[in-house]
């Protein structure tokens, strides 16, 4: 806690597996972006609280294969980005197609270039560091270790396996190689990504060890607390121009009754590191700059969509434009529901715990609307086509039309407002409640239906994304005039 309110994400929303590198006064990070292209969002920040989109990392479609059949929560694991020698290097592992690569930049925001395959490089989670020799080694979840020419990919030995953790603690993963002082520490995640997560760490004379573990160990973790925030871990070190020690790792807020539930993902936090005998000691969580109320407005008047606008697995370019015409986003649909692999969906992650959305659709020519995803088996959506308004609920196995009304065939403002819970009734309580309706010709909002938001949510829903709030078409050609997004 902070002050006595609860500790703000610096990055909110589906934001997880954090890296940070700096370089002079400028601090870079990106994240996992898992099945959605474009891939790997990539910030800008001068103090670590105040963060700036500055694009994806991967944004050609000849960057990123994420083939129409690979699942949700597939694609690109845990990337760690570095600056070494005057240039960006980011290593990254896509489960959905060749594994591990490398891509590079002498500008973080851009162009990066085209992969360079690691076929040699086994696992997820690689890490990239240099010693003093410029031999580059690369660390993998498990954990092993491989040094590799980062130039052309090729690995100049066999993986090594160092360290793996706490003994009996599952999953050791994200590991991190860095030089402080006369030491090489490996910061590594332990635990699960679940409440169980944590963050462990090991020191030792060499960049292959051998590695000692920390006596204090995990140096980070809020399992078995009543900590707002849960599930920390998936961390990674940064020194700042002053000399002082920060940390950025993910971790989820839960809410409604038990177990809890976390909708947005797992989102990025930020704490203090000192050093205490030649170990880091992880500070209290630092909360993330103060959200703005007035949201965003997109009124597609751009020759392409911005950076935070992502698609499952591709977006070709026949079925999204804002160019037919000019100031308009036209949908053309390929799957025929939200339920299919290859659906036309572009949207936004959700980053408040309660906000509002509306839209100005245009469906006489196709069906579409506006939606809250997580998955092809978990979302929320209201739809119109030339005839009719309806909410519809896909939980599992089960699809719901819950309510509907004329559409007369003109052009609607649909809407839909999350509401955190904040009193629970009962200790089932769900996390949030999703509102569906459509805003009338003198701006008031008829809500057509009200669903419980734990079913959009990790915990029944599985995997290791959050919502993304946006727009689709599954039959013909629908246009968005604008796309507003409010928090509450």
């Amino acid at each position: 806690m902070t002050g006595g309110h609860p500790v703000a994400p610096v990055l909110p929303g589906f934001h997880p597996d954090p890296s940070v590198c700096r370089v002079g006064d400028d601090y870079y990070l990106a994240c996992s972006s898992f099945e959605y292209f474009p891939g790997i969002p990539l910030f800008h920040s001068r103090d670590l609280r105040h963060w700036t989109r500055i694009g994806n990392v991967l944004d050609r479609p000849e960057q990123l294969r994420l083939p129409v059949g690979s699942p949700s929560s597939g694609g690109l694991y845990a990337p760690t980005l570095r600056h070494h020698d005057g240039r960006f290097w980011l290593i990254v592992t896509n489960v959905s197609d060749a594994g591990n690569f490398l891509v590079t930049a002498t500008d973080p925001a851009g162009p990066w270039s085209d992969p360079v395959p690691l076929p040699g490089v086994p696992g997820i989670d690689p890490d990239l560091a240099w010693d003093d020799d410029g031999t580059c080694w690369c660390t993998v979840a498990g954990v092993s270790q491989v040094r590799i020419d980062p130039y052309t990919g090729k690995t100049l030995g066999e993986p090594r396996r160092i360290w793996s953790g706490t003994p009996g603690a599952k999953a050791p993963e994200a590991p991190h190689l860095y030089r402080v002082g006369d030491h090489w520490y490996l910061l590594i995640a332990e635990g699960g990504t679940e409440r169980g997560h944590g963050v462990s760490i090991a020191r030792g004379p060499a960049p292959d060890g051998p590695f000692e573990p920390c006596p204090a160990n995990p140096v980070l973790t809020h399992r078995s607390t009543d900590d707002p925030v849960q599930n920390t871990g998936h961390a990674d070190l940064v020194q700042a121009p002053d000399g002082t020690w920060w940390l950025v790792f993910l971790g989820v807020r839960a809410r409604g009754g038990s177990p809890g539930w976390h909708v947005l993902g797992r989102e990025t936090f930020l704490a203090p590191v000192t050093w205490e005998d030649g170990w880091p000691v992880v500070g209290p969580l630092v909360s993330g700059a103060e959200r703005s109320t007035a949201g965003y407005r997109d009124d597609f008047t751009r020759p392409g969509l911005a950076p935070e606008w992502i698609s499952p697995r591709s977006r070709p370019a026949a079925h999204v434009t804002t160019q037919e015409p000019p100031g308009r986003l036209t949908l053309r649909a390929a799957g025929a529901s939200l339920d299919a692999p290859d659906a036309v969906f572009v949207g936004r992650r959700q980053e408040d715990l309660t906000c509002r959305v509306r839209t100005r659709i245009d469906a006489a020519q196709g069906r579409g609307g506006l939606a809250v995803r997580l998955d092809e088996r978990h979302h929320y959506e209201i739809e119109a086509d030339a005839e009719e308004v309806r909410v519809v609920a896909r939980i599992g196995p089960a699809r719901t039309v819950l309510a509907a009304r004329p559409a007369h065939g003109r052009p609607l403002v649909l809407g839909v407002g999350i509401a955190e819970t904040r009193t629970l009734s009962d200790p089932r309580t769900g996390p949030d409640t999703v509102t569906f309706g459509v805003e009338e010709a003198d701006g008031t909002f008829t809500a057509l239906a009200a669903l419980d938001g734990r079913y959009l949510s990790t915990e029944v829903a599985g995997g290791f994304t959050g919502r993304v709030i946006g727009l689709y078409a599954t039959a013909g050609t629908v246009r968005f005039d604008w796309f507003a997004y409010e928090p509450v």
